[in-house]
């Protein structure tokens, strides 16, 4: 009884204290692997969580882009019998393109659907306070010169961290690349109201988030295109191409 006893105390013998710290050491790389996994995991899901947040704040500027764009020269002197006839600083018709450079673009347009023709800009840092900022100011047209005369501006921020340049590229009905910006409705009338395709290109770098697999500011593109539908009062009497 006392050899079999002993002989079992021999095989129930446990781990020795070499093998227990092998053990923990083993546990402890799978372990550590495992959280480094999911904090990589983690930084990624942020890092596309701020992705779709600012491809939705582009997309929501180039949608709020086209809407205005759409109403480039609406209501124009063909809509609209007026005695005396109207000029391009009439308040009640829009001209359409005012101005138009790489980074910026102004023109005339009822963008409200109210009624009232406003005097609309896109331009980068327009308030001058925010270099990497693309605003946008509205303010309603009043009975003066379209360029010169108008009302200060009233910007307000729609896209940060904008690094694209240029953003605004513009085509004719043909296709063709207008070029020779800027362009202003002084001196380039005629050319102004030969525009019919209007390109947006944004690209957004937020430089506080990281892509923890490229070690690089995360970046965000967008792209659109849209078309003037409306006549052109850039020149006196000039019926825009777009028209015909």
């Amino acid at each position: 009884m006392k050899n079999y006893l002993k002989r079992r105390n021999v095989h129930e013998r446990g781990f020795s204290l070499v093998e227990m710290l092998i053990v923990i050491a083993i546990l402890a790389t799978v372990t550590g692997g495992i959280f480094l996994q999911l904090n990589t995991a983690q930084q990624r899901i942020n890092t596309e969580q701020v992705k779709v947040d600012n491809f939705d704040e582009a997309r929501d500027f180039v949608d709020q882009f086209f809407r205005d764009i759409n109403q480039i020269g609406y209501p124009n002197q063909r809509m609209l019998n007026f005695s005396p006839a109207v000029t391009t600083s009439s308040p009640n018709v829009a001209v359409g393109l005012v101005k138009v450079d790489s980074n910026a673009i102004w023109f005339e347009g009822d963008v409200y659907g109210t009624g009232v023709v406003q005097s609309v800009q896109y331009k980068i840092n327009g308030s001058t306070t925010c270099t990497l900022c693309l605003q946008r100011s509205s303010t309603p047209k009043v009975n003066a010169d379209p360029e010169s005369g108008q009302s200060t501006p009233s910007w307000g921020t729609e896209v940060n961290d904008v690094i694209t340049s240029p953003i605004f590229a513009y085509y004719d009905t043909n296709g063709a690349a207008v070029t020779g910006l800027p362009l202003d409705i002084t001196s380039n009338g005629s050319t102004l109201a030969t525009i019919k395709t209007i390109h947006i290109s944004l690209a957004i770098r937020d430089n506080a988030v990281m892509d923890p697999k490229t070690g690089q500011p995360i970046e965000t593109a967008f792209e659109g295109e849209v078309s003037i539908n409306n006549c052109s009062m850039a020149t006196t009497g000039y019926v825009g191409i777009s028209c015909q």
